[in-house]
């Protein structure tokens, strides 16, 4: 019997860990999970308006833990440490994927204007640089408009998932224009019922999207 590969998440976030919990089940549940959380990450990641050098070093020591421990490829599962992850991918020998690469391929399959409900606001800026660096990589002409949706994380953290949720939901309708909306985040991914009851357009998510590009590069 095929040994099924070892895949490290890596958390700055407790909300994201659920999310893509489920998607592997979903999508791979074959696989071999091994979670890893800092949660300070991100508690000191909100204190600063761009990313430290300090932070990007604590990140890359996070991510060559996971590797010593033998992972085989490392899901990043928070999308506000684009350049940290630039600087793991560099070093290390394995596949590392960012959290919402294979969300944001996804979405410019579906049109050019894209639309992106946000709720941790330091990671909007890093997020966007990320897209526009992908639309530029495929030659797209696609655009992304984002809705940062205020105290839907408090709320996610405090435990009430129906209130973030349904404060997501809300604003969906402002992006119906759009030719697809992502879900920015891991921990966002939650609402996609609930969003995609709101629109008519397909709502996209970071989990989902994350494995199915996983279970493809082991599955050749």
């Amino acid at each position: 019997m095929i040994k099924p590969p070892r895949i490290v998440l890596l958390h700055a976030t407790p909300v994201a860990m659920d999310p893509i919990r489920a998607a592997f089940e979903r999508n791979w549940a074959e696989v071999e999970l091994v979670n890893l959380l800092d949660d300070g990450l991100t508690i000191d990641r909100a204190k600063e308006d761009d990313l430290s050098q300090e932070m990007i070093h604590r990140f890359v020591d996070f991510g060559r833990y996971g590797w010593r421990m033998g992972a085989q490829a490392i899901l990043i599962t928070c999308s506000a440490f684009g350049p940290a992850i630039d600087r793991l991918r560099a070093e290390l020998p394995i596949p590392v994927l960012k959290p919402n690469e294979a969300m944001f391929k996804a979405a410019i399959a579906k049109g050019q204007n894209i639309g992106m409900l946000a709720t941790f606001a330091p990671a909007v800026r890093t997020m966007t640089d990320e897209f526009q660096e992908f639309v530029q990589e495929t030659g797209s002409q696609a655009r992304l408009r984002t809705i940062l949706v205020d105290d839907a994380i408090d709320f996610l953290r405090k435990g009430r998932a129906d209130d973030h949720n349904r404060l997501v939901a809300d604003r969906a309708p402002e992006l119906e224009d759009c030719d697809a909306i992502m879900l920015a985040h891991f921990s966002t991914s939650r609402a996609a019922g609930v969003v995609a009851k709101k629109v008519n357009i397909p709502v996209l998510t970071a989990p989902d999207a994350a494995v199915s590009m996983l279970k493809k590069l082991f599955d050749g």
